[in-house]
């Protein structure tokens, strides 16, 4: 869970620290007190999109700081993540991170002690917490987002064949597009491939191999500078290994060296440090008769033959033929060779080719279409249950007759994307299959099932919107849920189901609910208050914790605008009561 959380310098927040706690945490306060603020502190904190309009002049610039204390699989792959990315937990196993955004608009991130990413951010905060506010009911109302719902729904094997479906979709995208391109444009592909035809003629005439270039540059200089290189290999091997002729008496290295090592063995009795050297004198002897060896070996092969340099002549000049048209050295033009063989099977418009990929792209066609219906058979066993489910959250939210419907419904043929028979229909498939999903609302019985964007009012949408958070939350998700005023156009018997709801909720997630509801505030552990202080010259804000009586009076304000009256203070110690009784397990 998000243990604390510090904002400094966004929007009217100077400097504050919340304290949150496990369970239901509720943020209540005037309204332009700077309850936005503390979501929009958390939404960068977790890698959101930073707005340089919201920092401070003074002191130029917003740091929000946060530390989290996770637990259980979560805790494995985020701690994993991270010590990848170079940070490390605290000994006590929380993870600090910060982000500060500057008044020009430069942004930073730290994440376990080291500076990351934004985006590392954003990735620790998927799997951390979920972000709800009345933009995300907005995003309810499109047919992508309740398709998405109901695969999110659906289960780890849906998603497996939702994966398995795109990666399919893919492929067979390639192949068609693939075969198009040579049909359209297969002009200039023979022109492109005759052009490459010619110089890979031209290279293998000369069969350039890797490294060659090298090689007889080593050879050139070796065959120019015989003689030099003759005689001072001949007076180095002389040197060491005496005349060449058997009657020069002219004395040799390994000689004098022998004589020496000889004359101190006979006096290494009477000191040993002339035996130590004398066996280094041994090993000197060893080192030039080997010496004295590979020179004789180097002169018998040295060649001076002018016609063999003719040829090394010959042969790097058409190698610096090729490397003029093709690259910069000869292992560049052996490259080029196997990828213009490469591209040349790419540009292939021969009709055997094209029979083979219109063959596979039929092949591909099939799968898609098999996976497209077994991903629609899935969505439909999913979607009774979604509904269902949805449905006895409703009843629990002051909307007893209301019951939600899932419509999977074929994807009309004709449109952008392609055709493909499913299931016998003809339908547009694309990455995620050929079906559109559809919420409907039946407010009432005898009401039409209407889609949520036309049955559904703002109150009704955002308790809809609740019970499919419930409904997600009872099959994992992430640890920490914030609802940002997801009770708007909501009140009565319907505010206090939702925050009998949330409540519910925190039992197995840690909550964070911003609201203007006393009936949602009622059910929280934690009680935090936004107050704008307007006593200096500039408006600032903070946040404290209200407890007992000061909590009572916060209530008494959200019910009447009153926090000091005492019928006020009383009906809000009654809601604290009612609220303490329903959260008791």
């Amino acid at each position: 869970m998000l243990e604390e959380l510090r904002i400094t310098g966004l929007g009217v927040i100077e400097d504050t620290t919340l304290p949150l706690a496990g369970g239901m945490n509720v943020i209540t306060g005037e309204t332009g007190a700077g309850k936005t603020m503390v979501v929009t502190g958390l939404g960068l904190l977790f890698g959101g999109r930073a707005d340089a309009g919201r920092v401070r002049a003074q002191p130029g610039r917003a740091v929000v700081e946060g530390r989290l204390r996770l637990g259980g699989r979560v805790a494995a792959a985020v701690h994993a993540r991270v010590t990848d990315a170079g940070g490390e937990p605290d000994d006590d196993g929380s993870l600090l991170l910060s982000r500060t955004v500057t008044v020009e608009g430069r942004s930073r991130a730290h994440l376990g002690g080291r500076g990351m990413p934004v985006a590392m951010l954003g990735e620790v905060g998927e799997q951390v917490v979920a972000v709800h506010g009345q933009s995300d009911q907005l995003r309810l109302l499109r047919p992508a987002e309740q398709r998405a719902a109901l695969d999110r729904f659906a289960g780890p094997e849906h998603e497996k064949l939702l994966d398995a479906l795109r990666e399919a979709y893919a492929r067979w995208r390639a192949v068609v597009d693939d075969l198009a391109d040579r049909r359209r444009n297969a002009r200039a592909r023979h022109q492109e491939a005759d052009l490459l035809r010619l110089g890979l003629d031209e290279i293998s005439r000369v069969d350039p191999q890797p490294g060659e270039d090298d090689e007889l540059r080593a050879e050139a200089q070796r065959l120019e500078h015989a003689e030099g290189l003759r005689t001072a290999a001949q007076t180095a091997h002389q040197c060491v290994a005496g005349g060449t002729e058997p009657t020069d008496e002219t004395p040799d290295a390994t000689a004098l060296l022998g004589l020496a090592r000889r004359t101190l063995e006979a006096q290494a009795g009477t000191d040993p440090a002339l035996g130590d050297l004398a066996a280094r004198l041994e090993e000197a002897a060893t080192l030039v008769a080997d010496v004295s060896a590979e020179l004789s070996t180097y002169l018998a092969a040295l060649d001076a033959d002018p016609a063999r340099l003719q040829v090394v002549y010959e042969r790097r000049a058409a190698l610096r033929a090729l490397t003029r048209k093709y690259a910069d050295d000869v292992d560049g033009v052996v490259a080029w060779a196997e990828r213009a063989r490469t591209r040349l099977s790419d540009l292939d418009t021969s009709d055997d080719v094209l029979d083979e990929l219109d063959r596979e792209a039929a092949r591909l066609a099939g799968e898609v279409a098999e996976l497209a219906g077994r991903v629609s058979a899935s969505r439909q066993e999913a979607a009774s249950r979604f509904a269902e489910q949805v449905t006895v959250e409703l009843a629990g939210l002051a909307m007893p007759h209301a019951r939600i419907e899932v419509a999977v419904l074929p994807r009309p043929a004709g449109r952008s994307e392609p055709s493909l028979a499913v299931n016998g229909v003809e339908v547009g498939v694309g990455p995620d299959g050929g079906d559109e999903v559809e919420l409907r609302l039946l407010a009432h019985p005898g009401a039409p099932s209407l889609p949520l964007q036309r049955g559904a009012s703002g109150g009704e949408l955002s308790r809809v919107m609740l019970a499919i958070e419930v409904v997600f939350a009872g099959s994992g998700g992430p640890p920490t849920l914030v609802f940002d005023e997801v009770d708007a156009g909501v009140g009565g018997q319907a505010a206090v189901e939702i925050g009998r709801r949330l409540a519910r909720l925190a039992r197995s997630h840690q909550v964070l609910v911003v609201t203007h509801l006393p009936q949602v505030a009622a059910f929280a552990d934690r009680h935090l208050v936004v107050a704008k202080d307007t006593g200096g010259a500039v408006t600032t804000s903070g946040v404290r914790v209200v407890e007992d009586t000061e909590r009572a009076r916060e209530l008494a304000r959200m019910l009447a605008g009153l926090p000091d009256s005492d019928l006020g203070i009383a009906h809000a110690e009654e809601l604290l009561a009612v609220a303490a009784r329903e959260r008791r397990p």
